[in-house]
């Protein structure tokens, strides 16, 4: 399942998630055919001081009945010298991701996926799904509890509802939904290289 998750959903959901920010963009945005993809490729793109080692210590002693797994390397295309993507199956159909600067292993994006089940188990999955989202974004917004995350994480889920890219920036932290419906649902959590403002 994680073979088949990593050959058709991560590769696209990765270069969908964000859009480059050189400067603030508004709060909130959808992004639009012009919108540039892939901003790992550019030399500016921004990193969390954290390496996923680290992120899963800290995740992980966080969350002890929600943990996540070791992130396992993605074989990219040759001569990929910008980022490492990896993965982590959490279970049938939840996932994290990740992409890394290579050489300082620092998180550029860090990534729950959620591949939507029909049947009786569908509320609860979604419900551990938004679980597992919200504590992504404790991670890197302390200040928030767990009801606050869940309601921001809902919130964020409304709002990008059917949209293949949906930002909202708060601070130096930009969130991204990425909604292509049965194939898949991603909430991402990406820094911000914020612009110096003219004297």
């Amino acid at each position: 399942m994680l073979t088949l998750f990593i050959r058709h959903a991560l590769p696209a959901l990765l270069l969908v998630s964000s859009t480059a920010v050189m400067a603030a963009p508004p709060a909130e945005q959808h992004a639009n055919d012009d919108a540039p993809k892939a901003p790992y490729l550019m030399a500016g793109a921004p990193t969390f001081e954290i390496s996923i080692a680290d992120f899963r210590l800290k995740y992980n002693l966080a969350n002890p009945t929600q943990q996540i797994d070791e992130f396992h390397a993605i074989q990219d295309a040759p001569g990929n010298n910008v980022l490492t993507r990896a993965a982590s199956k959490i279970n049938e159909d939840l996932f994290a991701s990740t992409a890394l600067e290579k050489g300082t292993g620092k998180v550029k994006t860090l990534q729950i996926t959620y591949l939507p089940i029909q049947g009786p188990e569908a509320k609860a999955a979604r419900t551990t799904a938004i679980a597992y989202m919200a504590n992504v974004m404790r991670q890197f917004d302390p200040t928030l509890n767990v009801a606050q995350s869940v309601t921001k994480v809902t919130s964020l889920l409304d709002k990008g509802k059917g949209s293949p890219f949906y930002q909202q920036q708060v601070g130096a932290i930009r969130y991204v939904v990425s909604d292509n419906g049965e194939k898949g649902l991603t909430f991402a959590v990406e820094p911000v290289k914020l612009a110096l403002s003219e004297p």
